[in-house]
C-alpha cells in the first residue's frame, strides 16, 4: 500500500502522542551511532530536553546528557560510539527533571541492558517502591527506569530477554513505545508498543525502529506499522512481530511516498493541523495526571479564594476555570492578565491560591507576576515544560501532557490546560461523576474532528470578510473568546468574542448584512437565552454559524451552517470539545488566504520580555 497525503489519515492514530522520540537500528556495514544521531535529529520536534545513544559492541556503550542535540553532540561526540547496533532517544520530560541522570537510555543495576521509552507508566511509583525493597538501586527519577529493573528481575530468574519483556509489559500500566538491548544478546533489539507510536523500517539488509516516519525516511521508506501490545524481535537477518500472547504475526510492509518535510508533519501540510488532530491523545495523556493532582490537592491549605493568572489562550482557559471553580468548588475566583497583575497583587492574602497557567513556564510577565504572588499567597503552576522556571518557583506544580507544540497558535496546549483545570476542580470536591465524564472527552474530540470536511467547505465563503464575531454565554463565552483569538492570530481578520448577553450593550451595532457570527450554543441552562441572541443577529442580516447539539432542531433552523455535536456533551464539559471546530475554522480560512498558520506575523511562541 502506498501512503500519501490523501490516504494518510487512517494511519495517523499511530502518531497521537508527542512526548519523546526513540530510534534504533541494526546495520549490515555502517556504524550505528552516526546513523542514530541523524535519526534523532529528525525527531527533535518531539522533544529537546536531553538526548542519548546506546550501542552494543563488546558490552553496552552509552553517551547521554541534558540539552539540545547539537549541544550534547559538541560536548560528548555521540556519534563516536562503536558497534553496528544501537538505540537512541530525544526527550520531552514527563517524569523527572531534564538532567543527565534522567536522560535515556536507562540501565539495570549491572548495566547489562539499556532501554529507551516513550510514554507514561502510571503505576511506576508502586513498582519502584517494591523493587527498591528488593534491593534494586535507581539512578534517576524517571518512570522509565522501572522497566529496566523489572526486565532485570525476570531475567535473574532464568527468563530470556523476550519472555522477560513480555511479562513486564503485562505488569506496567500506561502507554509505552520501548526498545531494549542487552549485553547477552549482542545482535538483537527487542521492543513493544501500547498507545504510543512505534514503527519498524526495513532496508537493504538494515533494520530500524522509530517513533515516527521522519526519523528513518532517509534510510528506508518501507515501513511496518505495529498494533497496540505488539512485541517485536529485530535481528541482523530480519524482524519478527508477535502479539501479546506471543503468536507470530504477518505484517504488511507499507511504502511511504512522503517527502522528508511532509513526513515530519505526519503527512499534514502544517504543524497546526497536525497538532489539532493530536488533541484527543493529548487529553488522554493529561488525564493520566489524576493521581498526581489528587496528591497535590491533599496538601492544599484551606483556601478561601482562587486567582487565575495567565496570558492569551491560557487566559481563556482561566476563564473556564473561574466558572468551574465558582460553580463546582463554591469559592470566589478572580482573573488577572499576567501583564496587569501588579495592579491586583495588593489584594492577595495567605488564604488565596494563585494559579498560573503557562505553556512554556518562562513567559516574562507571568514569571514577574509569580514572583509578586509568592510574597503574599500560595502559588500553583500549570505548565507544559518540566524544569522550566515556573516549576521551580511555584509552591505546587501540575504538568500538562501536550508535548512540544510547534505551531505558534496554541491548540493542544489549550485543551491540556483545560483538562488540568477540570481535574483540579473535580479533585478539590471529590466529584467522581465529572471525572468519569472527562474520560469520554477524547472520543468526543475525535467525533468533533470529523467535522473537518464541513469546515473545509465553509471556509472559502469567509476568506474575504473583514470582521468576524463569536458569541456564547457561561462556559461558552471563553470558547467564543478563544475562537476569535485563533482567527485573528492566523488569518489577520478582525475577530471579537463577546458574552452573548452583552450584544445590546454595543456589539449589536456592528452587525449588518452578511457579517459572520459564530454562536456557541450547547444544551444547558444558557441555551434558550443564547438562542434569543442568535435570532437577534440573524434578524440584522448576520450569516450565522451555529455550534450545538445534533438534536437541536430550533438552532439548526436559525443557522446558515450548523456544526453538530453529541447531545450528551454537557454545557460544563463543552469548552473541551466545542473549541475544536473553531480551531479548524481558523486554520482553513488561513489556508484559503494563503497564510502560513504555523508562523503568523509579529507573534512568537513564548514572550520572554515584558
Amino acid at each position: 500500500m502506498i501512503i500519501n497525503g490523501i490516504l494518510l489519515k487512517a494511519s495517523l492514530e499511530l502518531f497521537g502522542e508527542i512526548m519523546c522520540g526513540i530510534v534504533g537500528c541494526i546495520l549490515k556495514e555502517k556504524k550505528a551511532a552516526p546513523v542514530l544521531l541523524e535519526c534523532v535529529r529528525r525527531l527533535e520536534y518531539r522533544g529537546y530536553d536531553s538526548v542519548g545513544i546506546a550501542t552494543s559492541s563488546s558490552g553496552i556503550n552509552i553517551k547521554k546528557d541534558s540539552g539540545k542535540i547539537d549541544e550534547v553532540q559538541e560536548r560528548l561526540q555521540l556519534d563516536d560510539l562503536p558497534g553496528k547496533m544501537g538505540i537512541a532517544h530525544v526527550r520531552w520530560a514527563t517524569h523527572g527533571l531534564p538532567t543527565r541522570e534522567n536522560s535515556h537510555p536507562h540501565t539495570d543495576c549491572y548495566n547489562k541492558l539499556a532501554l529507551v521509552h516513550n510514554g507514561i507508566i502510571e503505576n511506576y511509583q508502586e513498582l519502584k517502591d517494591q523493587l527498591q525493597e528488593e534491593g534494586h538501586h535507581f539512578s534517576s527519577d524517571t518512570d522509565t527506569e522501572v522497566i529496566a529493573h523489572l526486565v532485570e528481575k525476570q531475567m535473574s530468574k532464568g527468563m530470556d530477554l523476550e519472555d522477560a519483556l513480555r511479562l513486564v509489559i503485562h505488569q506496567i500500566k500506561g502507554s509505552y513505545a520501548l526498545a531494549v538491548i542487552h549485553v547477552d544478546y549482542p545482535n538483537i533489539i527487542i521492543g513493544a508498543r501500547k498507545e504510543s507510536p512505534l514503527i519498524l523500517g526495513v532496508g537493504d539488509g538494515d533494520y530500524f525502529l522509530a517513533s515516527d516516519v521522519p526519523a528513518i525516511l532517509e534510510e528506508t521508506n518501507r515501513i511496518i506499522y505495529l498494533d497496540d501490545e505488539d512485541l517485536f524481535v529485530m535481528k541482523n537477518d530480519g524482524i519478527i512481530v508477535k502479539d501479546s500472547q506471543g503468536r507470530v504475526k504477518e505484517n504488511e510492509i507499507d511504502v511511504i511516498s512522503w517527502s522528508p518535510e511532509m513526513a515530519q508533519k505526519g503527512g499534514y501540510d502544517h504543524f497546526m493541523i497536525k497538532e489539532i488532530h493530536e488533541q484527543p491523545e493529548v487529553v488522554r495523556n493529561t488525564l493520566s495526571e489524576l493521581h498526581e493532582i489528587k496528591k497535590t490537592v491533599e496538601n492544599f491549605s484551606d483556601f478561601k479564594r482562587v486567582c487565575f493568572v495567565a496570558c492569551g489562550t491560557s487566559f481563556h482557559a482561566s476563564m473556564v476555570g473561574k466558572y468551574l471553580f465558582e460553580e463546582l468548588v463554591g469559592i470566589p475566583v478572580d482573573l488577572a492578565l499576567a501583564s496587569e497583575f501588579e495592579f491586583s497583587a495588593g489584594a492577595l492574602t495567605d488564604d488565596t491560591l494563585v494559579i498560573f497557567i503557562t505553556q512554556s513556564g518562562e513567559t516574562a510577565d507571568t514569571m514577574k507576576a509569580l514572583e509578586m504572588a509568592k510574597e503574599k499567597a500560595e502559588t500553583l503552576a500549570i505548565v507544559n515544560v518540566m524544569g522550566s522556571r515556573a516549576t521551580r518557583e511555584a509552591d505546587y506544580v501540575i504538568y500538562t501532557r501536550a508535548g512540544p507544540e510547534i505551531g505558534v497558535a496554541a491548540t493542544k496546549t489549550y485543551v491540556s490546560q483545560l483538562t488540568c483545570i477540570y481535574l483540579l476542580a473535580a479533585c478539590m470536591v471529590g466529584d467522581e461523576k465529572l471525572l468519569d465524564e472527562l474520560k469520554k472527552v477524547p472520543d468526543y474530540m475525535k467525533t468533533a474532528l470529523e467535522k473537518e470536511e464541513l469546515i473545509k467547505e465553509i471556509s472559502p465563503h469567509y476568506k474575504d470578510v473583514t470582521d468576524f464575531f463569536f458569541i456564547g454565554r457561561g462556559f461558552s463565552y471563553p470558547t467564543a473568546m478563544e475562537g476569535a483569538l485563533k482567527l485573528k492570530e492566523i488569518t489577520y481578520i478582525h475577530g471579537e468574542g463577546f458574552a452573548a448577553g452583552e450584544l445590546k450593550h454595543g456589539p449589536l451595532a456592528l452587525i449588518s448584512d452578511d457579517v459572520p457570527v459564530v454562536a456557541v450554543v450547547p444544551p444547558g441552562k444558557s441555551h434558550d437565552r443564547t438562542m434569543g441572541n442568535v435570532k437577534e443577529v440573524k434578524a440584522r442580516g448576520a450569516r450565522v454559524i451555529c455550534l450545538g447539539s445534533q438534536n437541536d432542531v430550533n438552532l439548526r433552523s436559525e443557522a446558515h451552517y450548523m456544526i453538530e455535536f453529541e447531545d450528551q456533551i454537557s454545557e460544563v464539559l463543552s469548552p473541551l470539545i466545542y473549541v475544536v471546530p473553531l480551531q479548524l475554522l481558523a486554520y482553513y480560512i488561513s489556508v484559503e488566504r494563503d497564510i502560513n498558520p504555523d508562523q503568523p506575523k509579529n507573534l512568537a511562541k513564548c514572550v520572554t520580555v515584558v
